[in-house]
């Protein structure tokens, strides 16, 4: 997440400039989160400067996907939040305005490190979550202590088989728990896509592409950082004695730098590598094939119902993926059974960590919010994947489908070949 100056950018194809983050649109959003933020901590619904609100900024000229975000800041009291804290980003989380220094410490406050969670806005759903299953329980969700506001054979009537639905699980009469999945993360490539689509596909358009893209939005904002991150990317790995690495001037001219660009982002996607420089340069060319219609997912046929029925039994469901989070919003919202995004709460991309590492798995369930990583199931296609988040207790299922890489004998994980099958 990159920060912005106050040059002018773009929302929707319209110019933005300065003056429109000090307009009254923004202003009155700034001002309205520190207000939810006092009446959220007094009714005990957040800690003193634990969790974040998202608010878009209401505008009727711009589309709501295209909105920017109002987003307030880690580590300061709830009930002490001002205007003057609040992050504007836009909607692929690149910083618009950010809070001036406080005077002590001489720094602005620190945005979350859950940002992508917060940026997809999805606060509202566990506070309403949480709200009506307190209410099934007979408990008064409107003060911290939650006490009784009736008994639960109130709510739940005569039928006293009937069973109620509980943040952990199913709870019965005789007060048994019977395990059920809060969440599901799923993996693309190989997973709700052929992986066909991604090397055959997604890639080579991308390979093609990067030299036209580069020389169209090299002034960019968004551009230069794609080149700064790269660099950087390079400069390690010229270190490390990475094969095919070519040094991207700092200095040079436009001529110099985007053909040195151009080779290692071949090199890259030739050896597949899983690196968020590449990933967020690839999303932001795919963006514009996805926009004129050159790409359209393709997604396997049984994923559209399944995502159908778990948004409809209220289990939410969440994308792991080595893409960027631009771009897996891209991917979903641009396949051929139309925009899935309806049926997804969220986007996790390698901010949070490498795929085949266990620290990822935890961070993602830390993020989530459930009480044991078991409420997650994690449905992937490569072993490495299944047993990182397997020993960061998630529940795991390997995808097979056609086109993936052998497994290894007895890697004792449930495997499936349609969604159907969970």
């Amino acid at each position: 997440m990159a920060a912005a100056s106050a040059a002018p950018f773009t929302i929707n194809g319209a110019v933005k400039t300065q003056a429109y983050l000090d307009g009254s649109r923004v202003k009155e959003t700034k001002a309205l989160i520190p207000e939810f933020c006092r009446q959220f901590y007094h009714l005990g619904w957040e800690s003193g400067a634990g969790g974040s609100i998202t608010i878009k900024v209401h505008d009727d000229s711009t589309p709501k996907p295209h909105q920017p975000i109002v987003m307030s800041p880690s580590g300061v009291q709830k009930e002490k939040m001002m205007e003057e804290d609040m992050y504007v980003l836009s909607p692929d989380g690149f910083v618009l305005s950010e809070p001036l220094p406080k005077s002590c410490p001489n720094k602005p406050p620190k945005c979350s490190d859950y940002w992508p969670l917060f940026l997809e806005a999805e606060c509202y759903h566990y506070l309403s979550d949480a709200a009506i299953k307190l209410y099934q329980l007979g408990l008064n969700w409107s003060t911290p202590s939650h006490g009784p506001i009736r008994s639960p054979n109130a709510v739940l009537g005569s039928n006293r088989n009937a069973k109620v639905s509980a943040k952990a699980g199913t709870r019965s009469p005789n007060n048994g728990t019977e395990p059920s999945r809060r969440c599901i993360v799923l993996d693309i490539e190989g997973t709700t896509t052929p992986i066909s689509f991604v090397t055959d596909v997604l890639f080579p358009y991308a390979r093609d592409s990067v030299g036209k893209h580069l020389e169209l939005t090299y002034d960019t904002a968004e551009t230069q950082d794609d080149i700064k991150l790269l660099r950087a990317q390079v400069e390690e790995d010229l270190e490390n004695g990475v094969p095919d690495a070519v040094p991207i001037p700092t200095d040079g001219v436009k001529e110099d730098i985007i053909p040195a660009v151009v080779a290692n982002v071949e090199a890259m996607i030739k050896a597949d590598r899983k690196i968020t420089s590449l990933k967020q340069l690839q999303g932001h060319i795919w963006r514009t094939g996805f926009q004129s219609n050159e790409l359209e997912t393709v997604i396997f046929d049984d994923v559209p119902e399944a995502l159908e029925k778990w948004h409809s039994l209220g289990i939410k469901v969440y994308i792991y993926s080595s893409g960027s989070r631009l771009a897996q919003r891209l991917l979903f919202g641009n396949t051929n059974y139309g925009d899935l995004r309806k049926y997804l709460s969220g986007f996790f991309d390698t901010t949070v960590g490498n795929k085949k590492e266990t620290k990822s798995y935890i961070e993602i369930t830390e993020s989530l919010g459930v009480d044991n990583p078991s409420e997650i199931l994690f449905v992937t296609d490569v072993y490495q994947e299944a047993t990182a988040a397997k020993a960061a207790g998630l529940e795991v299922i390997i995808s097979i489908r056609p086109g993936n890489g052998p497994l290894p004998d007895n890697h004792g994980f449930r495997t499936i070949t349609s969604f159907s099958e969970i």
